[in-house]
C-alpha cells in the first residue's frame, strides 16, 4: 500500500512538471477550436539575419486588413517592413506588442513600416485586441492562416508570434522566432534601414 502511495505521488508530480515545462515556453497553444492542425507552437525567440547577397523574395502577399482595407507587400516596395504574425489568444503576442508599437514610432520617419498578419483568430477579437494595444499600423486578417504558409521556408507556419524584416527591394532580410525583444529587433533593422542611406537611429544624427 505504501509503495504504490509513493508511486502515485511521483506520477502527479510529473504530471505537474510536465505542464509547468510547458509554460515556460516551447509549449503547444491551441486557437479556437481544439482541432490538431490548429496548435501552434510558442518559438524561442531565435532570430537570424541575412546578407543582401543571401537573401530570398518574400513570397506575393495580399489580402484584406482588420478594418477592411486592401493591402498588399508590393505596397511597401521601397521601405523597410517589419511583417508581424500574431493572433489576439496568443499569450507571447500580448507581451510583445508594447516592443512593436515603440520600434515603429521610433524608425518610422526612417522608412521603416510595420504590417501584422492575425491569424485563426476572430476579427471582433482582433480588432479589440488591437484597439486595446492602441496597435497604429494596419494588420492582414488571415483566418486561415495563409500568410505563413506562403513563408514556411523562412519561419515555421506554427511558430507564433513571428516576425520578419523585408528591405526595401522586397526581400526577407532577418526574422524572430518567438518574441522579439527592443534590442533583438532594433539590431535587425537598423542595419537594413542603413542600406538605403538612412540614419538607421530613432534620433536625429548629432
Amino acid at each position: 500500500m505504501r509503495r504504490h502511495s509513493v508511486f502515485a505521488h511521483a506520477v502527479a508530480a510529473a504530471a505537474v512538471l510536465a505542464v509547468l515545462t510547458g509554460c515556460a515556453g516551447g509549449g503547444e497553444t491551441e486557437a479556437a477550436g481544439n482541432n490538431e492542425d490548429e496548435r501552434f507552437i510558442e518559438g524561442d525567440g531565435s532570430s537570424s539575419s541575412f546578407a543582401p547577397e543571401e537573401r530570398e523574395p518574400a513570397p506575393e502577399v495580399s489580402g484584406e486588413t482588420l478594418d477592411g482595407d486592401q493591402v498588399s507587400l508590393a505596397d511597401y516596395q521601397g521601405d523597410v517592413l517589419v511583417m508581424n504574425i500574431w493572433a489576439s489568444w496568443c499569450g507571447p503576442c500580448r507581451g510583445e506588442k508594447p516592443v512593436l508599437g515603440e520600434v515603429y514610432e521610433e524608425y518610422q520617419d526612417d522608412g521603416l513600416e510595420f504590417l501584422g498578419v492575425n491569424i485563426k483568430d476572430d476579427r471582433t477579437a482582433a480588432k479589440a485586441f488591437a484597439k486595446n494595444y492602441e496597435v497604429e499600423y494596419p494588420s492582414l486578417y488571415d483566418q486561415p492562416g495563409n500568410v505563413p504558409q506562403a513563408f514556411r521556408e523562412t519561419v515555421p507556419p506554427k511558430a507564433i508570434p513571428s516576425t520578419l524584416v523585408i528591405d526595401r527591394e522586397g526581400r526577407i532580410a532577418a526574422r524572430v522566432i518567438g518574441p522579439a525583444t527592443y534590442n533583438q529587433l532594433t539590431e535587425l533593422v537598423e542595419p537594413v534601414l542603413d542600406e538605403e542611406g538612412g540614419n538607421g537611429g530613432g534620433s536625429d544624427p548629432a
